[in-house]
């Protein structure tokens, strides 16, 4: 759960383990304890995680599917076109 949302998340957006932890101010260890599942973040941390890497913590913790976009401060006609690319990339990603 939480730490395999983690390691695919930051992996995703090509950031390693010492990247992340600098940008929450903590140790590479700290952050590939997490990955290994041999600590958990502390609930301050989880939500500093969760801005940091720009997803709901019920996304972290694997009680929510759904992925979020932050297009604050986009016009209106780029967030309609960034759902027009999305649409037609569900069409063709297969099942």
């Amino acid at each position: 759960m939480l730490n395999e949302r983690l390691r695919e998340i930051r992996t995703a957006r090509k950031i390693s383990q010492v990247e992340l932890a600098r940008l929450l101010g903590v140790t590479k260890q700290c952050v590939s304890n997490w990955e290994n599942d041999n600590i958990q973040p502390s609930i301050e941390m989880l939500t500093k995680i969760s801005d940091e890497l720009n997803v709901s913590t019920d996304y972290l913790l694997s009680r929510d599917q759904k992925r979020y976009l932050d297009v604050t401060g986009l016009s209106e006609d780029s967030i309609q076109h960034l759902q027009l690319i999305i649409d037609d990339i569900k069409k063709t990603a297969k099942p």
